[in-house]
């Protein structure tokens, strides 16, 4: 009977620790779910997708002009493109990042990057997706500001975003106000890039300071450079016309890599009227190029400066 006994106890006594096994395991797993949950955050698409990304990235690929967004954010960036490798204002933050496209699969795959950002119009978009977590954006979808919001979303740095572009817009607003005091209300400006024997003037999105400008300072462009790029963003012109285009102030974006730029020093460039009364800001095309968060606040910069330094 004792037998008996001392048998049914050790059965409960393995069941109850089958039970406390089975009960830990199970808080085990639920823990490392909620661990592993917690590393990831969910960014979704403005088509409804949703794409799984680190919660906090440490090595960030960039193949596209979003390098001074992440710049901005304080995200490293272990790959970039080439065009943001070559500004010159990024060089220092950028000199420990090697430059790659989106065919360089191999390269990328030895940087191990946690993220991969780019526009959706790349190719190798789904074996990029097979190295690390991809997030591709159509260019022009969003506005310049609410870009940095998205890439602040998929580098889970949103509020961050959010802060700076409210920082930025209050601050160009009010560098925008200084400068429409000194030169008037109603004073235009053009907005010009040289390249290859012709000029090419902006609307109020393409980079070149446009944005900071146009939209962020609100200063005006002329009648007939809106009428001829503002919908389509920019327009090809000869060298000569120009003057035809020149508000009462010119910015130039300057190319000179490569780029013929003798007619600075011709005659019917110094005629035009903006040259002639020293309302003539020239600036570094690689620095201008783009309108991310970094390339913004440096455009702002220069041009505050610049307006301060010119006799209306």
């Amino acid at each position: 009977m004792k037998k008996w006994l001392w048998l049914c106890v050790a059965v409960m006594l393995l069941a109850l620790a089958a039970c406390g096994n089975e009960e830990e395991k199970g808080s085990n797993e639920g823990k490392a779910k909620e661990e592993s949950s917690s590393d990831t955050v969910t960014y979704t698409k403005s088509d409804g997708t949703e794409i799984e990304v680190p919660a906090d990235p440490k090595r960030v690929v960039v193949l596209a002009a979003y390098a001074g967004d992440v710049m901005k954010l304080g995200v490293n960036i272990v790959g970039v493109d080439s065009w943001s490798a070559d500004n010159p204002e990024f060089k220092e933050s950028l000199k420990d990042a090697a430059v790659v496209s989106n065919e360089d699969v191999e390269k990328i795959i030895e940087l191990e990057p946690d993220l991969i950002i780019g526009f959706d119009s790349i190719e190798n978009g789904d074996k990029l997706a097979e190295i690390a977590p991809t997030v591709l954006f159509t260019y022009g979808e969003y506005d310049y500001l609410q870009q940095h919001i998205e890439i602040g979303k998929a580098l889970n740095k949103e509020e961050e975003a959010k802060a700076w572009v409210e920082d930025f817009k209050k601050r160009a607003a009010e560098a925008g106000d200084k400068i429409k005091e000194k030169i008037g209300e109603e004073a235009t400006i053009t907005v010009v890039e040289n390249y290859d024997k012709q000029m090419y003037i902006f609307g109020d999105a393409w980079g070149r300071g446009t944005e900071v400008l146009y939209q962020a300072m609100g200063l005006k462009m002329p009648k007939a450079v809106e009428e001829a790029a503002l919908e389509p963003g920019y327009y090809a012109i000869s060298q000569e016309v120009l003057g035809d285009y020149t508000g009462d102030y010119l910015l130039m974006s300057l190319v000179s890599d490569g780029q013929d730029t003798s007619f600075l020093e011709k005659d019917w460039f110094k005629k035009i009227g903006a040259v002639q009364k020293g309302h003539f800001i020239q600036v570094d095309a690689k620095s201008f190029y783009f309108n991310d968060a970094s390339s913004l606040d440096y455009q702002l910069k220069v041009l505050e400066e610049a307006f301060a330094a010119i006799q209306p």
